[in-house]
């Protein structure tokens, strides 16, 4: 079986995206992560779940959980609204990491080699000019896995 088997389609981001509808499209898909895409639906960055929440939570609440500990339970449900206008770009780190990426032909070894190495529970699928055709989620690679008779 190869990548192009149980790759999915999801939502993608931009750059310019704001970091509030880039929460929302994770959120509202129950997406393990987000990838970032150019204008041309080539993958710039493959964000999991983790690094989403690095862009939404201040640095000093990461930094300090006493400090997270002095915020009130009625703001701390809502500390993600407050980001603005930022944008997906103005919270990534730089320099830019390569994106997490497989050929549509490659196999569900390489994969989860990917996944594993990268530490990222989805991997985009491009075809030979580098534009976006699929994701593969952590739980659709293993549970084709488990189907996999042993042996």
């Amino acid at each position: 079986m190869q990548a192009r088997d149980i790759a999915v389609q999801i939502p993608t981001v931009t750059l310019a995206d704001p970091v509030a509808r880039a929460v929302r499209v994770m959120g509202l898909g129950r997406l393990p992560g987000l990838i970032v895409v150019d204008r041309s639906r080539r993958p710039v960055q493959v964000l999991p779940g983790t690094q989403v929440l690095r862009l939404v939570v201040p640095r000093a609440y990461q930094e300090d959980a006493a400090l997270t500990r002095t915020v009130d339970e009625a703001h701390a449900d809502r500390f993600w609204q407050e980001i603005g206008e930022m944008t997906v770009g103005d919270c990534l780190a730089s320099p830019k990491t390569r994106p997490v990426t497989v050929r549509g032909g490659a196999t569900l070894l390489e994969v989860a080699g990917l996944m594993a190495s990268a530490r990222s529970p989805l991997v985009a699928v491009v075809d030979a000019t580098g534009v976006l055709t699929g994701a593969i989620l952590l739980d659709r690679l293993v549970a084709q896995l488990a189907l996999v008779e042993p042996g």
